[in-house]
């Protein structure tokens, strides 16, 4: 083989990688401006959505502000159905309800005796007893 074609095919091979690689990087390139147009994209509804959370905190601390939220429902606010009157599931969950106000921390074991037969001694067990001598 002479040094010219040895040249030539050095050439040749050299061309076709450096082509190979031109369409590699092109394709680097596509892919890199679309991902950065997704990103760009992302960025702006995720600004677009801090801005409106931004709101609806600045509305919720104006609303806490006035005192709106501290309303709290109690028990006597839950009506009761006509049929539904004196059975142990109504009783369950008045009982249930009124567990709210027993919170706290126990300190001393009689405090833990007093919670403990708070719920074992039912709120309603009169009305349970006379519910079941009138059936």
């Amino acid at each position: 083989m002479s040094l010219d074609s040895i040249m030539d095919k050095l050439n040749e091979l050299f061309n076709s990688h450096r082509d190979k690689l031109s369409e590699r990087n092109d394709a680097l390139k596509a892919r890199m401006i679309a991902l950065n147009e997704g990103t760009m994209a992302t960025k702006m509804a995720l600004s677009t959505r801090i801005e409106e959370l931004k709101v609806d905190l600045a509305l919720s601390r104006a609303v806490v502000g006035e005192g709106v939220s501290s309303a709290a429902l109690s028990n006597e606010d839950v009506s009761k159905l006509k049929e539904f009157v004196r059975t142990r599931s109504v009783c369950d969950v008045d009982n249930f309800l009124t567990i709210d106000k027993r919170q706290g921390k126990i300190g001393t074991w009689q405090e833990f005796q007093c919670e403990l037969k708070g719920q074992f001694y039912l709120e309603f067990f009169e009305e349970e007893a006379r519910a079941k001598l009138i059936d």
